[in-house]
C-alpha cells in the first residue's frame, strides 16, 4: 500500500484539525448551555432534569462527555499524524 502523497497528507491534517476545532467550538457551546440550564433550573424557572435524577447524568452531561472524548481522539490522531510527517511535509505546511 502506498503512503499518501504530501498533498494528501496536508489535506488529511487540515481536515482533521478543522474537525477538532469544530468539536472544540461545540464543546464550548455545550458547556455554556449546561451552565444556562442549571441556572434556569436553580432559579425555579424550569423542571428538574429527570434523566439526571435517574442516571446521575443529564443528557447535556452525556453530550459534553462524548464531545470531550471526540476532541481527545482527534488530538491523538493529529499528534500521531504530525509525528509521521517528513521534514518536507512540515516545510510545505509551514509555507501554507
Amino acid at each position: 500500500m502506498n503512503a499518501p502523497s504530501t498533498t494528501e497528507r496536508q489535506r488529511i491534517l487540515v481536515e482533521t484539525t478543522d474537525a477538532r476545532d469544530k468539536a472544540e467550538t461545540l464543546l464550548r457551546g455545550l458547556l455554556d448551555a449546561r451552565t444556562s440550564c442549571e441556572r434556569h433550573i436553580s432559579e425555579g424557572n424550569g423542571s428538574s432534569d429527570l434523566l439526571k435524577q435517574v442516571t446521575g447524568q443529564s443528557s447535556i452531561d452525556n453530550a459534553i462527555a462524548s464531545t470531550q472524548r471526540m476532541v481527545e481522539a482527534l488530538n491523538r490522531a493529529i499528534n500521531q499524524f504530525t509525528r509521521e510527517l517528513t521534514d518536507e511535509d512540515l516545510a510545505i505546511l509551514e509555507e501554507g
